[in-house]
């Protein structure tokens, strides 16, 4: 996931299922409040169609069905939708189907839905037009397109604490490239996010900034959530033995000790860009 080579859909697909279990124990509950956030700026009625593409376990999907929308929940890896299938039913939301399905070739019609929104889903496609396109293509005209994905990587402070504990602790390890950046931040400027949507063809297109708080319960509690949230950060541990482990907790401990002013967890702050389109 980390090589210059795309990956290819299967080996994406494979990544995020090995991933799923752990992303819908300790990443979905903290996605949801940015989907919450995101789903404010969205005028969403009860009876509302609308796709989410790149699902996850339901971090979206599950508020939008609460507030009474018909939710379509597409993502690429059969274990997530198991999981947000599992979600639905243990919260009688009749209103909410998950499929398994490839956001690049999305096996819908043409028209088809009120909003089509993903977070942190399409924004980490390799094919980031592609995404798009089928995007615009299944929603009606007058609809909305949504995209929810970070902002500027230094403005990520959940990587920065990370990536600080991991070169103080682990000899030779080389923290993330920022030129070019991972695929979570091909679209960090909202400039750049903005010009991709009206590439896109969607019009009267507006991208807000908004920040992203994540409360940090410990330093175990940051392991699992940085280690789950990502194919790459799953594979920037994969090899580490338990005793680096373990000094690399003892560093994250130290780091969130300082900044809450000696409390035993702390609150991190992420930049994420909300761009919203007309098709």
């Amino acid at each position: 996931m980390t090589t210059q080579h795309a990956p290819t859909t299967e080996q994406i697909q494979e990544a995020w299922d090995r991933l799923a279990t752990r992303f819908d124990q300790f990443v979905t509950p903290e996605s949801m409040m940015l989907a919450e956030k995101a789903l404010r700026h969205i005028d969403l009625r009860p009876g509302t169609r609308l796709l989410d593409v790149g699902a996850g376990s339901g971090a979206l999907s599950i508020p939008a069905a609460r507030m009474g929308a018909h939710v379509l929940a597409t993502d690429l890896a059969p274990t997530m939708i198991d999981r947000l299938n599992e979600r639905a039913r243990a919260e009688g939301l009749a209103n909410l189907e998950g499929r398994v399905m490839d956001g690049q070739a999305l096996g819908l019609g043409d028209d088809t839905f009120d909003v089509a929104v993903s977070v942190n889903g399409v924004s980490l496609f390799p094919d980031l037009v592609r995404g798009l396109a089928e995007l615009v293509r299944v929603t009606r005209t007058g609809g909305r397109v949504v995209i929810v994905a970070f902002g500027p990587l230094h403005k990520a402070e959940f990587i920065a604490f990370f990536m600080a504990a991991m070169k103080a602790t682990v000899p030779g390890f080389t923290p993330l490239p920022a030129d070019p950046p991972p695929l979570p931040f091909q679209v960090a400027d909202p400039a750049v996010l903005s010009a991709r949507l009206s590439e896109a063809d969607l019009r009267d297109v507006e991208v807000k900034s908004v920040t992203w708080d994540m409360p940090i319960d410990s330093a175990e509690h940051f392991w699992n959530l940085f280690t789950s949230s990502n194919p790459i950060g799953a594979q920037l541990v994969a090899e580490l033995p338990d005793e680096l482990r373990i000094e690399v907790l003892q560093v994250l401990d130290g780091m969130l000790h300082e900044r809450s002013g000696g409390g035993r967890g702390a609150v991190l702050h992420a930049g994420v860009n909300i761009g919203i389109g007309t098709v």
